[in-house]
């Protein structure tokens, strides 16, 4: 559905975008993250058209952006951080409006409009001016006006800023249903959105791709923790011997209850897990825990941040 080719956007020297590739398929949510400066805005920004890449081609829905993109334009559903709106217009005439310049044939206008109102609970508030709104019900009209017309892509840029919790619940459903019928691009600075949402995960730092996953697969790692009673040392002994484990590392522990993370470097660490159960308590070790290390996105994003980018463009061990 998306196809983003060598992307760079340079300004003078500085690459705000650098080289960025990536293949974003029919009905995927995926989660675009990065600090403030890492390239998310300004991918955004050139997906959506309304800046020309320095190189780099985009292809959305098999149409070249460079050569149709008014066709691609009208496949897109776009809110960015800070949405336009015309506080001096109602909520139904803003809409309208919007639809008019989708090119929505009038007796289809009222029905989308309509839809749109519902979909974001707005309809008890069509007739009140958006200037007089909270903040938390102009952002949904501005969601409103991305749906409208029914796009294939749909980009939303912090879609939850200045919802209450209700709010953001009712977001979140709103865009998992919308992902049944489009493609939705969703940045945030809020890692639990992406986590409630999203089926992937791009993470950009400096202009870069430095993670591309979905995010099961972030949540798991190539090491096992295990916990044995007394003094760790005779378990290091054993479990070095194990084939299949590189480094044990002693991660301290409370009372008599010692902790270790061993590094799997052959199978998984759920393959693992047996035979080290099996070593252990034939050297008649006590064994309290034993589970495959879990990260969450809070985790691998601060494992992003705190890591050197290779000379290709990714982080060691992420992508």
């Amino acid at each position: 559905m998306i196809e983003a080719d060598k992307l760079t956007r340079a300004y003078g020297a500085f690459k705000a975008v650098d080289e960025v590739s990536f293949r974003i398929g029919q009905g995927e949510v995926v989660g675009l993250l990065g600090h403030n400066g890492a390239g998310k805005s300004t991918i955004m920004r050139m997906l959506t058209g309304f800046l020309e890449p320095s190189s780099g081609h985009i292809r959305v829905d098999g149409l070249d952006m460079a050569e149709a993109l008014a066709a691609v334009q009208a496949r897109m559903g776009y809110l960015p951080e800070n949405c336009p709106l015309w506080p001096e217009m109602t909520v139904i005439d803003f809409l309208d409006y919007q639809a008019a310049l989708h090119g929505l044939a009038p007796q289809a206008r009222a029905r989308a409009i309509h839809r749109a109102l519902e979909r974001t609970r707005l309809s008890d508030r069509a007739a009140q001016p958006i200037g007089t709104l909270s903040h938390g019900y102009r952002q949904r009209v501005g969601v409103a006006q991305a749906i409208l017309h029914g796009p294939k892509v749909l980009i939303l840029d912090e879609p939850t800023n200045g919802l209450d919790p209700g709010q953001i619940h009712h977001m979140r459903a709103l865009i998992r249903e919308l992902a049944r019928e489009a493609t939705v691009i969703l940045s945030t600075h809020i890692l639990q959105e992406v986590e409630a949402v999203c089926d992937r995960v791009i993470i950009l730092r400096a202009g870069r791709v430095a993670v591309d996953a979905r995010l099961d697969a972030l949540a798991t790692s190539d090491r096992l923790f295990v916990e044995v009673g007394d003094e760790p040392a005779q378990a290091v002994e054993v479990l070095r011997a194990i084939p299949g484990l590189g480094s044990v590392e002693p991660l301290g522990g409370e009372g008599h209850r010692r902790r270790l993370l061993l590094h799997v470097i052959e199978g998984s660490p759920e393959a693992a897990a047996p035979e080290v159960a099996r070593r252990l308590t034939e050297a008649g070790i006590p064994i309290h825990r034993l589970e495959p290390e879990r990260r969450d996105l809070e985790r691998v994003f601060r494992e992003v941040n705190e890591s050197g980018l290779d000379e290709a463009g990714e982080v060691a061990g992420h992508a």
